[in-house]
């Protein structure tokens, strides 16, 4: 069963990304680079609740 998520900026904290994910393939927090279009470049983006 795949989850709803969401991809927050790790600089400037704005929720970005909805995305889903399998929670039995990957079970831990999922973290991919991604372009924030408020800080103007790609940086880290972390999964939130």
């Amino acid at each position: 069963m795949r989850t709803r998520i969401t991809l927050s900026c790790t600089e400037c904290k704005r929720r970005n990304y909805d995305t889903t994910k399998d929670k039995k393939a990957h079970p831990d927090r999922m973290e991919t680079k991604k372009y924030c279009r408020f800080c103007k470049k790609h940086t880290l983006h972390k999964e939130t609740k």
